[in-house]
């Protein structure tokens, strides 16, 4: 219960992303500026941002019983309000040219950000269940943001369409497997399903509860078989939705998962254990085997996000083998590696585009490396990373996976991460060797004014981390280890 002031100081990064939406909604209210909407929703999530920076070293507390502030929270507290702040900086000029109403955008985005930050936060199914449905309402208008452009993006309706109603399905799963788990316990904490053997139903009743609990996460992360949606989704929505659904929303339903067997000890169930087991071999090679038949790069990235999700998966199940906090910490630095590595790759096709016109086809990057070495060369850094080249934060998280599997004796998944990095370096150099291929017909892409600086900047900025955590890690490593031991 928060009964004084103080009980609201561990809320401080949440209460400011309110209180910037609740900025952008007056300033929409009373006079339309997209300069100005834009520069309030940069400023208050980069004001999150240091809030929950400093607050990391003192604030460990239970606020309510829905939500736990420790340092593993205001860990990807800074991780999405940071990664929000990017994409609204890549959203600016990529709207600038919209012909419709521009501003109620930033609303969706900060709006969804205040439902991330609760998920990171939660150790209870219903601030779970009210973080996740903030979050993807939001997204369900981000996706479809450019209908009324006559120029959209391609499908925008369909894509939020195909989201919203597989979305809901998946809520379905996870609020029916809640409500399993209220029947036998009378309590909606993630710790109650430790207590679901001793209900009176035994062990298959547990089973259930929890298998359609991690099904419906599983649906939010895209893991097969549930990730048929994704491409669709991907390619339909704006560049700057799709960005945030890749990083932000996979990043925060990935920590509820996280949370959520860590403090339940789902993988006690040896049946637990090899469904998972199961959907993280199926999802490193569907993701990987489908996106070699791509030639749209968000569809590519869509497919690559389903595989990346089945590496998560392999540490998540090593988690229960291993002793100590490794495969927290592999899983922790994973995440934060793949929102860089996500968010550079979104964020220079984003740059060359606009909501009247995306260049999504890997055809329309011929000879990009001699019209712009320098997006190219981000562009390049970020492929090489995905695909776990030395080097990059992709090779010291993927790494970081493989020792987990590793010390977990988990040797057939090791197997397929092994298989599915090398196809997946395959269909990342097809993107390479289209950019460096003499140019045929030039591509009229958007020529970036003023608008466009700030983009430059934070995909310099991308750059700069994707090599400083490749070459020298330990800073973050140390800092993911110290979060680690909250969980």
């Amino acid at each position: 219960m928060i009964t004084s002031f103080d009980d609201l100081l561990p809320l401080m990064p949440l209460l400011i992303v309110t209180a910037t939406s609740v900025l952008v909604m007056l300033m929409i209210g009373i006079r339309r500026s997209y300069i100005a909407t834009g520069a309030i929703t940069i400023t208050g999530l980069l004001a999150a941002t240091l809030v929950a920076v400093s607050m990391m070293d003192w604030t460990n507390q239970q606020v309510t019983p829905l939500l736990i502030i420790d340092q593993y929270s205001l860990l990807f507290t800074v991780v999405i309000c940071a990664s929000a702040m990017i994409l609204a900086v890549l959203s600016f000029p990529y709207f600038f040219e919209l012909d419709d109403e521009k501003e109620e955008y930033f609303l969706l985005l900060t709006i969804a950000t205040i439902g991330a930050i609760v998920m990171v936060s939660s150790n209870h199914f219903v601030s779970t269940v009210l973080g996740l449905e903030t979050l993807s309402m939001s997204l369900y208008g981000m996706i479809a943001y450019p209908l009324h452009s006559e120029k959209s993006a391609k499908y925008p309706l369909e894509a939020s369409f195909k989201y919203l109603v597989l979305s809901a399905a998946a809520s379905g799963f996870i609020l029916f497997g809640m409500a399993l788990v209220y029947a036998q316990t009378g309590t909606l904490s993630f710790a109650s399903v430790i207590d679901l053997p001793q209900a009176g139903l035994g062990e298959g009743y547990s089973i259930v509860a929890m298998l359609m609990i991690v099904s419906g996460m599983a649906f939010k992360l895209s893991l097969a078989p549930f990730h048929m949606w994704t491409p669709d989704v991907y390619e339909g929505a704006p560049l700057p939705a799709t960005a945030y659904l890749a990083t932000i929303g996979k990043a925060a339903m990935f920590v509820v998962l996280l949370r959520f067997v860590q403090i339940s000890d789902a993988l006690s169930f040896d049946s637990m254990v090899t469904v998972l087991t199961l959907i993280a071999a199926a999802s490193m090679l569907a993701g990987n085997l489908l996106a070699l038949m791509q030639d749209n790069l968000k569809r590519i990235l869509a497919y690559s996000s389903i595989a990346h999700m089945g590496y998560l998966l392999l540490a998540l199940i090593a988690g229960h083998y291993t002793t100590g906090t490794i495969a927290v910490e592999a899983i922790s630095f994973y995440l934060i590696a793949y929102v860089i590595m996500s968010l550079g790759a979104f964020g220079v096709a984003s740059v060359i585009s606009s909501s009247e016109k995306e260049f999504d086809s890997i055809k329309e990057y011929r000879g990009l490396f001699w019209r712009n070495p320098l997006l190219a060369t981000t562009f390049i850094a970020m492929l090489l990373s995905l695909a776990g080249i030395p080097l990059t934060v992709g090779f010291i998280g993927k790494f970081y996976i493989f020792l987990s599997g590793v010390e977990a004796g988990l040797w057939m998944l090791v197997a397929v991460l092994v298989l599915g990095s090398g196809i997946g370096l395959y269909y990342y150099l097809r993107i390479i060797y289209r950019m460096f291929m003499p140019e045929k017909h030039v591509q009229p892409y958007r020529v970036g004014g003023v608008e466009a600086v700030s983009s430059y900047a934070v995909l310099a900025i991308l750059l700069f981390l994707l090599l400083l955590f490749g070459i020298y890690p330990a800073p973050i490593m140390s800092v993911v280890a110290a979060a680690s031991a909250f969980i």
